[in-house]
């Protein structure tokens, strides 16, 4: 009798493991719910105890002056170049050349960024690296490609036809008083549509953001590895003050 019952318990286990076995599992609803994170939302004692140390050395630290600016510095104060676009083209070309004569020999010809990446307005008065995170937020690194002069003719066709004013450094373009293209210098030199030029750009653009086609023919682009926002931190340590203005790079002849 005890060996029937002892029977009996192991097929009954192996039915009900094998029952398991082949019963699919399926998914049969996700839901979610959005948290918002506001001042509702009372603050763990605990947690704010071991965090404040760390928020108080990164608040020094991004808040220390670097250095002054003597007036403000914005996007808005011109129509072909503005003084945080000159700014912010020229950090990219001092600062980058350096590396990349390093690793090729060769220098950076111009800069183009795009107007739309400057997110913030440099203020009268210290500069620190928060104003380079404030300005760029991004996480944009910095990438050196070598156009053909047809590619550069159609950028300078793009930055003509903009509706917004683009960040340039080491060209020069001028217009006649109708519009049309008059001149083009690059490192002060006439343009050359036969040459090939190195120019510094950031890699969202270097991949065709902001429709600017011109880079899908680029040659060997050379990522610096160097984010903008660091090249700014880096130029505002080793100058006292900041002289951006609106200037001549990009004109029109009245």
């Amino acid at each position: 009798m005890d060996l029937k019952i002892q029977h009996f318990v192991i097929f009954v286990t192996i039915t009900c493991l094998s029952a398991c076995n082949d019963a699919p599992q399926k998914l049969s609803k996700i839901s979610g719910q959005q948290l918002p994170i506001t001042d509702s939302i009372n603050v763990t004692d605990s947690i704010d105890i071991f965090v404040a140390p760390y928020r108080s050395r990164v608040n020094e630290v991004l808040d220390s002056t670097l250095a002054y600016a003597p007036k403000q510095i914005t996007k808005n104060d011109g129509k072909y170049n503005t003084s945080a676009g000159n700014l912010m083209a020229d950090i990219i070309l001092s600062e980058a050349n350096p590396i990349f004569k390093s690793r090729t020999g060769n220098d950076i010809d111009f800069v183009i960024s795009n107007h739309g990446g400057i997110r913030s307005i440099i203020s009268k008065g210290k500069v620190s690296a928060r104003t380079a995170y404030e300005v760029m937020p991004f996480e944009n690194s910095i990438v050196v490609v070598a156009i053909k002069g047809k590619s550069v003719r159609d950028l300078i066709s793009f930055l003509i036809n903009a509706n917004s004013p683009h960040p340039i450094a080491g060209m020069q373009i001028v217009l006649n008083n109708n519009e049309s293209l008059k001149d083009v210098n690059i490192q002060g030199l006439p343009f050359d549509e036969n040459r090939t030029y190195y120019v510094a750009t950031s890699n969202y653009l270097a991949d065709g953001g902001d429709d600017m086609g011109f880079f899908r023919d680029d040659i060997n682009p050379v990522d610096l590895n160097y984010l903008i926002r660091n090249a700014m931190i880096d130029y505002f340590k080793k100058v006292d003050t900041l002289r951006a203005k609106v200037d001549d790079r990009f004109i029109k002849i009245e």
